[in-house]
């Protein structure tokens, strides 16, 4: 019998805000092709993410991954 292994989702984003405490936002860019017009455009989504002993500073590239439920918006920690 195989063991199915699954890797959490994690994203690369660059960290935008760190006001509160133990949490910084992080904006994840995707480079997509609209599906009619077939040009290529950036989306990009904030995500709060946990960031115990506050440790990054706006402007750094972080890699971000799935975890449990932190709080009620809270859903990715900053991998080491």
């Amino acid at each position: 019998m195989e063991k199915n292994t699954t890797r959490p989702q994690s994203f690369v984003g660059t960290v935008v805000k760190t006001a509160m405490k133990d949490t910084a936002t992080v904006r994840v860019d995707r480079y997509v092709k609209h599906p009619k017009y077939k040009k290529y455009r950036t989306l990009s989504k904030k995500y709060l993410v946990h960031n115990p002993g506050n440790t990054v500073q706006v402007g750094d590239k972080v890699t971000i991954v799935a975890v449990r439920p932190i709080s009620k918006m809270k859903r990715f920690a900053i991998k080491d």
